[in-house]
């Protein structure tokens, strides 16, 4: 029964981070402003409690003695696995001292606040001291981790297991030179209408069709909901309650409804853990003590572009629900076809927010928070020198001159909550978006159903390949086993010229 002490030992503690889940959902949805500083003290009582948890002296004799049990047990049961990745993250736990993860608990749930009161105001310098001692504790996670050529490499693999600065920067050269012609292309080709989609669009029906979409995805509401927050997130506490939130603007018809999508496809992915996985190491980061049944970061960012993207922002697509989103909106739509609906949604144009970003520069806005985060671990960058370095990064990339800092350093919530090295991941989940949905299509039954508007074999090809397996395989693991081959940005490249192909041909115009 040793094997079973440490699955419950485990199960104690993701019981533990569930509870900071739902915590953390509170503080973003409907907490009043003034529960921060006990909310603060409230996580890093739990938070503590799970770290002393897992480097304990409990756990640990649980493990030497489960291993001791499966001795003679083949090396292929994934109870071997379970252990040697429980020991592996541990191991990770234990370099960062207890005091960091003490402060940076509670630092947290403060900066959030402090974010969203800046943000509001426009105010950076308001939000610099906190932001300036979230990035000390990053410099001292990263030292304490060690291992990288590059200070910026341990934060990243936090993230994304394996991955490194160097890695990236390969495949942030290659999308470069690649998107820079597909972007020169769709700017040079006669430009959509856009007016309509800024016309009134009552929230409640976004919603409403947002959902109704949602659920055809394979978003199960009898275990998820949706609640509106300043920035889109998804958060679960276990398989059986998953939730979602977006953010509707009467006035901009697009951002809320991808949103929402782009969240349901994490909630689609942490619904359809295998059960059995629930409350295991399978569902536990150690690492960063987060309930998750993702992979990695990047894994789960490859369903939710997968879902927004590939399958969303798709001709097929409208061309199939277009008429049910013209239903909700009869007075707003009823000059404008599927197709110029289409060729709006899909429009190349550059802009100062990376969730309403187009598909050909959205990872243009990762670069540049990458560089910066490098920048900011290596010490090239200060922290009260980010407006001015949004600004001058904007321009070089984007031509644009940001107007203010909502617009610009303020408008991601990531490192408000220490996720210093989490924004290459949304590349990375662009490449394996590509990747696995070119594989999924292979299958008749999933080619079949995005032709007729049913997704259900597609959420049950992502099911059976990449969800169910949760925290077991590695990323590289996945794409290797799922695909044949390893990360590789030419099916994401491949995606976005077949694109840029349609939207400039003669006929779509």
């Amino acid at each position: 029964m040793s094997y079973a002490v440490f699955q419950a030992e485990i199960a104690r503690i993701n019981d533990i981070l569930c509870a900071i889940n739902l915590m953390g959902w509170d503080a973003r949805t409907v907490m009043p402003a003034g529960g921060v500083n006990a909310r603060a003290h409230q996580v890093t009582t739990l938070t503590v409690l799970a770290r002393d948890m897992a480097t304990g002296d409990g756990l640990r004799r649980a493990m030497d003695s489960a291993k001791a049990e499966l001795a003679g047990v083949p090396a292929e049961d994934m109870r071997h696995r379970a252990l040697a990745q429980a020991e592996a993250e541990i191991g990770i736990l234990r370099r960062i001292p207890a005091q960091i993860i003490t402060e940076m608990a509670g630092l947290k749930t403060r900066a959030h606040a402090a974010w969203v009161e800046a943000r509001a105001a426009n105010d950076f310098a308001a939000y610099a001291p906190m932001l300036g001692r979230m990035m000390e504790m990053q410099r001292l996670i990263s030292a304490a981790i060690g291992g990288g050529a590059h200070p910026y490499d341990p934060l990243i693999a936090m993230f994304e297991p394996d991955m490194t600065y160097a890695e990236l920067q390969g495949h942030y050269g290659t999308l470069k030179s690649a998107l820079a012609p597909l972007i020169a292309r769709a700017k040079a080709a006669p430009q959509p209408r856009l007016d309509f989609l800024s016309r009134s669009f009552p929230i409640a029906a976004q919603k409403a069709f947002g959902m109704k979409m949602a659920e055809r995805l394979g978003y199960d509401l009898n275990r998820g909901r949706l609640d509106d927050t300043i920035h889109p997130f998804e958060i679960s506490f276990t398989r059986d309650d998953v939730r979602i939130t977006s953010r509707f603007r009467e006035n901009w018809l697009p951002g809320g409804v991808f949103a929402l999508w782009h969240e349901a496809g994490h909630g689609i992915y942490e619904q359809n853990i295998a059960p059995e996985f629930s409350r295991s190491i399978f569902t536990t980061d150690l690492v960063n003590l987060y309930a998750v049944g993702g992979a990695s970061f990047g894994m789960h960012e490859s369903q939710s572009r997968l879902w927004e993207n590939r399958v969303g922002r798709s001709k097929r697509f409208w061309e199939l629900h277009y008429g049910e989103l013209r239903d909700c909106f009869p007075t707003q739509l009823a000059d404008v076809s599927d197709m110029e609906f289409w060729r709006a949604i899909n429009s190349v144009q550059p802009g100062f927010i990376r969730v309403e970003a187009d598909e050909l520069t959205y990872d243009l806005h990762i670069i540049l928070r990458s560089e910066i985060e490098a920048g900011l671990m290596s010490g090239d960058i200060q922290v009260k020198d980010l407006p001015g370095v949004w600004k001058e990064k904007m321009q070089a990339s984007f031509g644009l001159d940001v107007p203010n800092d909502t617009l610009g350093v303020l408008q991601d919530v990531h490192w408000s909550h220490g996720y210093l090295g989490s924004f290459p991941t949304y590349t990375l989940g662009n490449i394996m978006s590509s990747q696995f949905f070119r594989k999924a299509q292979q299958t008749p039954a999933v080619s079949a159903g995005l032709q007729t508007g049913d997704y259900g074999a597609l959420k049950t090809w992502l099911a059976e390949n990449i969800y169910r397996h949760g925290r077991s395989c590695s990323p590289k693991e996945t794409v290797q086993r799922v695909t044949g081959g390893p990360l590789d940005p030419a099916p994401y490249i491949a995606d976005l010229t077949a694109k840029v192909d349609v939207l400039t041909a003669s006929d779509t115009l």
